[in-house]
């Protein structure tokens, strides 16, 4: 997908990151099949293969599997976008950093869905979920206004992802670029996605990936697709 990103991270690294992907994956399935209220941090270091000791070494509760299932990936993008190279726009950086954390798409595809199952059954989770994005998004934003130099001296990389009393004023701290340019790469992200699910056999998730991320450095213009405008009749007729 990014040609030329190298792996990152030592053998430590991964093998944190296997860890704590094999216990996203055993939660998941283990909730697909159970149903969440059936879970316990037990049976899901089990089915990883694990220690229970290890599981709250990557989380605090056994709801934080399915609620921080990205938190890590997030801390590896913001670190790749302050690390890109200084020709690459902020744009192209963010692109090249979501790139390298979305190689592995294609062969997770079923776990995302089954995730977004589970979710869907479970306000509550769905609804801290989108609140740890949320959050995500925010420390992205200020990595953003870092890298272009309209950095908050509130930025801080180690920040937990929670949402706290001061994020109002780290909002307001914030120019509207880095905010602007992080809602949308994530809006990006999950269109790609969801795009790529329905059209697997029309073109490679990296396909789609790159294809995006060219209409937004294009300016999001109008692509060549309506031959014409719509006829009369197809649109819905004023009562009389």
């Amino acid at each position: 997908m990014a040609e030329g990103v190298p792996a990152r991270g030592g053998l430590r690294e991964r093998k944190k990151k296997a860890t704590r992907s094999a216990l996203v994956e055993a939660a998941v399935r283990l909730a697909a099949e159970h149903g969440v209220e059936n879970v316990t941090v037990d049976a899901v270091s089990a089915a990883a293969g694990v220690s229970t000791r290890t599981f709250f070494n990557y989380f605090d509760s056994r709801d934080e599997v399915f609620v921080m299932i990205g938190a890590e990936s997030g801390v590896r993008v913001r670190r790749a976008v302050l690390a890109a190279p200084a020709e690459l726009s902020p744009l192209e950086a963010l692109r090249e950093a979501l790139a390298a954390e979305l190689q592995e798409v294609e062969q997770q595809q079923e776990l995302w869905r089954l995730h977004a199952e589970v979710l869907g059954k479970n306000p509550p989770l769905l609804a801290r979920t989108l609140g740890a994005h949320m959050s995500d998004e925010l420390l992205l934003a200020e990595t953003l206004a870092e890298r272009v130099g309209a950095g908050s001296p509130l930025f801080d990389e180690d920040r937990p992802a929670h949402a706290s009393p001061a994020e109002q004023d780290r909002r307001r701290a914030l120019a509207l670029y880095p905010r602007l340019l992080a809602a949308v790469g994530g809006t990006a992200v999950r269109v790609a996605v969801e795009h790529w699910c329905v059209r697997q056999t029309e073109a490679a998730f990296a396909d789609v990936f790159r294809e995006t991320f060219e209409h937004l450095a294009a300016g999001f213009p109008e692509p060549p697709f309506r031959t014409s405008a719509p006829a009369p009749d197809d649109h819905v007729r004023p009562a009389r």
